[in-house]
C-alpha cells in the first residue's frame, strides 16, 4: 500500500527546535553530554505548591468527565482576576477569555477561524515556527516583517505593501520578543492597533513571556486597546509548566466568540485538575520573581562570557533567550556548529534556522539563540568554554 504525506506536510523542512534536538542526540551518541541552550523549555522543576494543587485535583476530578472546551468558570476567573491585577484591564471570562491547551495549539489553529485561502497574515520574522505553520494549514498566505537591530526589533509598518495590508486578515506580534529580547512600548502598540483598524486586521499579540523580564514590567497590548486585539498567554514560562499544557486567550469578545467555535471542533479542552493547577500558579507571584532572579543570574553569567570573547552585549530587557551577534566572518550556523565541536559541546539555535529570508534579507544570518534553561551551574561551565574559544 503506497502512503503519501499530503501536499502541506511535503512543503514543510524540518521544525527547527526538532533539528536542534538531532544535534543533541548526535553528541550523545558519541558519549558526549551537551550543554544545551536550543530549545527554550525550562529545566526548573514546576513549584511544588503547583504540582500538589495539581495531585489534590486528580482526586477531586475523578468524576469529572470531559473537561470545558472553554475552560472551567473558575479557571477563566482565576484569569480574569489575574489580568486586572497585573495589566488592570477588565476581563470579562464569560465573554471576553477563552483556554487553551498551552500557547502553540492557539498558535497554530487561530488561523482557520479566520483565514481563507488566499488571505493573508502578517507574521514576525524571526518568529515562533507556528505562525507561519498554522497560516500555511490554513490555506493563507505569509507576509514576513522583518525583526532588525537597526529598528529596535520592531516591524516597520511602512514596509508592508498596502495591497498586502488589504488582504490581511491577522498580524501576529511578540512581544516581549522571542529571540530578541525586547519589549514593547504603549506607542508601538498604538501603532500597531491602528494599523489593524485601518486595514481591518486582527492583531494578534503572543504574550508569552511577559513575567520573565530584568528591568521595568513589560506591558500588554490589552493596557492599549480591545476592539480587534486578542492575547494569547500561557504559564509555561512563567510557572515552568511546558509539560502542563494550559494557556488562554482574552480580547475582543467577536474575536474569542469565533475561536471557540472553532476550539469546540478541534479539541476537548485542557484537563481540569491542570486547569485547577493553574489557579493555584496564578494565586502566587513569589515563585515568579525567584525565577526570575535564576534567569537573570544565568544571563549576566553567558553575557559576561560572550563579551569576553569580543562579541556585542546582547543582554536582554526580558525572555529567557540570547540573541547573540556571532563574530564577523560568520555566519549562524558556522558559529553554532564551532560551539558543537565535542570540546566544547555547547547546543545553541542558529538565527537561520528560525528566520526566513524575506526582501533579500534573513533576519537570523548572524545570530544564534541561546536560551537560558540549563542550571546555574552548567551555565557557569559553558561560560568558560565559551571564554576558551579561539577564532
Amino acid at each position: 500500500m503506497k502512503i503519501e504525506a499530503s501536499n502541506r506536510i511535503k512543503g514543510f523542512g524540518g521544525y527547527a527546535f526538532a533539528e536542534v534536538d538531532k544535534l543533541i542526540d548526535e553528541l550523545k551518541g558519541k558519549g558526549i553530554d551537551p550543554i544545551d541552550f536550543g530549545v527554550g523549555d525550562p529545566t526548573i522543576p514546576t513549584p511544588e505548591f503547583i504540582r500538589n494543587a495539581g495531585k489534590d485535583a486528580i482526586e477531586k476530578r475523578k468524576s469529572s468527565g470531559y473537561p470545558s472546551y472553554i475552560g472551567s468558570l473558575e479557571f477563566r476567573n482565576a484569569v480574569s482576576k489575574w489580568i486586572q491585577k497585573r495589566f488592570n484591564v477588565k476581563i470579562d471570562p464569560g465573554k471576553e477569555l477563552c483556554s487553551n491547551i498551552g500557547s502553540k495549539e492557539a498558535v497554530f489553529n487561530f488561523p482557520e477561524a479566520f483565514v481563507n485561502p488566499g488571505d493573508y497574515v502578517i507574521i514576525p520574522n524571526p518568529g515562533y515556527p507556528p505562525y507561519e505553520r498554522g497560516t500555511l494549514f490554513a490555506e493563507g498566505k505569509v507576509h514576513y516583517t522583518n525583526l532588525l537591530v537597526e529598528n529596535n526589533f520592531f516591524p516597520v509598518l511602512s514596509e508592508i505593501p498596502n495591497n498586502i495590508a488589504k488582504k490581511a486578515k491577522i498580524m501576529w506580534i511578540n512581544y516581549p520578543n522571542s529571540p530578541s529580547g525586547k519589549n514593547a512600548t504603549k506607542k508601538f502598540y498604538k501603532e500597531i492597533v491602528d494599523f489593524g483598524h485601518d486595514n481591518e486586521i486582527i492583531i494578534a499579540s503572543d504574550e508569552a513571556y511577559t513575567e520573565l523580564y530584568f528591568g521595568e514590567k513589560p506591558i500588554s497590548i490589552l493596557e492599549v486597546e480591545k476592539e480587534g486585539v486578542v492575547v494569547i498567554n500561557s504559564l509555561s514560562k512563567r510557572s515552568a509548566m511546558t509539560g502542563w499544557r494550559v494557556g488562554w486567550l482574552a480580547g475582543d469578545e467577536n474575536i474569542i466568540s469565533v475561536y471557540k467555535k472553532l476550539k469546540t471542533n478541534i479539541d476537548s479542552g485542557t484537563p481540569t485538575f491542570v486547569q485547577d493547577a493553574a489557579i493555584a500558579a496564578y494565586s502566587d507571584e513569589k515563585h515568579v520573581e525567584e525565577m526570575r532572579k535564576e534567569y537573570k543570574e544565568k544571563r549576566d553569567i553567558l553575557v559576561e562570557a560572550l563579551t569576553g570573547i569580543g562579541l556585542d552585549n546582547c543582554s536582554p530587557e526580558s525572555t529567557i533567550y540570547l540573541w547573540q551577534k556571532v563574530p564577523d566572518g560568520m555566519d549562524s550556523v558556522k558559529f553554532a556548529k564551532k560551539l558543537l565541536d565535542p570540546k566544547t559541546a555547547i547546543v545553541s539555535t542558529p538565527g537561520e534556522w528560525i528566520s526566513t529570508t524575506a526582501n533579500g534579507v534573513n533576519p537570523g544570518k548572524n545570530y544564534v539563540r541561546f536560551a537560558l534553561v540549563p542550571s546555574i551551574e552548567d551555565t557557569k561551565k559553558a561560560a568558560q568554554k565559551i571564554l576558551d574559544l579561539k577564532f
